[in-house]
């Protein structure tokens, strides 16, 4: 198998530079772990707003369905997980109860919408994000940061 190599590189407004590599065998834990500090740097905002407020901002403009899909998108970028974890995460991250029918409602609606992939049957329904959808989210992201 070749060896793997992954790069994440950041610059700041200010001129700062962020620059993270991997070589060899990359568990997804640890990748999850990278994304999820890129995420948080990414996230610090510029003109004094505290990182909560410009949460807050998000979520109480945006639809529960966009709430569900930013879950998944920061939660879940490269792992496979059911309705009930996203249920689980989405409660968490945004204090809010959301059931677990409108979770499977919503999972159901993206992967027909082509944003998820899904396997297996009954109680077992697992998803994960597309590859084309986390480009896609990817480049919306740094989009809208720039």
């Amino acid at each position: 198998m070749p060896t793997r190599k992954i790069r994440v590189e950041m610059s700041e407004n200010g001129g700062g530079r962020w620059a993270i590599t991997f070589e060899g065998q990359i568990p997804r834990d640890k990748l999850l772990q990278i994304l999820n500090c890129v995420d948080l740097l990414d996230d610090v905002p510029n003109s004094g707003q505290s990182v909560s407020s410009t949460s807050n901002t998000f979520t109480n403009t945006a639809s529960r369905f966009e709430k569900v899909q930013m879950t998944i998108q920061k939660s879940f970028p490269l792992i496979w997980f059911t309705s009930k974890d996203v249920q689980t995460i989405y409660e968490q991250t945004l204090n809010e109860t959301i059931s677990l029918s409108t979770s499977s409602t919503y999972l159901a609606r993206m992967t027909k919408k082509g944003l998820l992939m899904r396997t297996g049957t009954g109680n077992n329904v697992k998803y994960k994000v597309t590859p084309d959808s986390l480009q896609t989210a990817i480049k919306q992201h740094i989009k809208n940061k720039y």
